[in-house]
């Protein structure tokens, strides 16, 4: 009776220790992607601002490339965020 108990403490300890790894993985997959979209938006932003400096300055054609610079950044960086997210679900 006495080593019942003991397997099944251990058992009710483990499966408890699982469950409460698997929430923190599934919130660490959620702070990823918050991340990489974050990321995301800091660089698209960043294109923008040197886009308008260079409207400024007169220089359209090189206004654009910023622009379509900081999108493919953003884009990245999204893309990296999704990639890290799909990693730590798949860790679970």
């Amino acid at each position: 009776m006495r080593t019942f108990m003991t397997v099944a403490m251990v058992v009710v300890f483990v499966s408890g220790g699982m469950l409460c790894s698997a929430g923190a993985s599934e919130t660490k997959a959620k702070m990823e992607k918050a991340k990489g979209e974050m990321k995301a938006d800091v660089e698209e932003m960043k294109g923008e601002t040197k886009a308008m400096k260079e409207e400024l300055k007169g220089n359209d054609a090189k206004a654009e490339l910023e622009r379509a610079k900081g999108k493919m950044k953003g884009a990245g960086e999204r893309a990296k965020g999704t990639m890290k997210q799909l990693k730590e679900k798949a860790t679970d």
